[in-house]
């Protein structure tokens, strides 16, 4: 199977973290995908901008909605992933509370599948 760690964060933590803790933290991670990529499990892995350089879109009714970041009413951002596979998910939690990002962030499994979940 196929498993999307999502590294939620808090978006003020970014907006106050110094270039060399900034840096750091960037150094612990790809450290950590490093040893993923020798394990044969990770298929990418990427960081993301700030919620400040995001935008969002919608269409409801017919009409289009587009809202520049940041995004104040969020409580989290998406601040990287991770996409693994051939695991199972016990595999893919034991891998997610290994990743340093849990020291600062919420590490969220999600396993790659439908986008419903009616019977099929």
């Amino acid at each position: 199977m196929s498993y999307l760690l999502l590294i939620m964060e808090e978006p003020e933590r970014r907006r106050n973290l110094s270039a060399a803790e900034g840096s750091a933290a960037r150094a612990r991670m790809a450290r950590f995908a490093e040893g993923l990529e020798r394990r044969g499990v990770l298929k990418a892995v990427d960081s993301l901008t700030s919620d400040a350089r995001g935008v969002r879109v919608r269409l409801r009714g017919g009409k289009r909605t587009v809202v520049d970041g940041p995004f104040t009413e969020a409580k989290e951002i998406v601040g990287g992933f991770f996409l693994l596979d051939g695991i199972t998910k016990a595999e893919a939690v034991a891998i997610a509370s290994e990743c340093p990002a849990t020291e600062w962030a919420t590490v969220e499994v999600r396993e790659i599948g439908n986008c419903w979940e009616g019977n099929e």
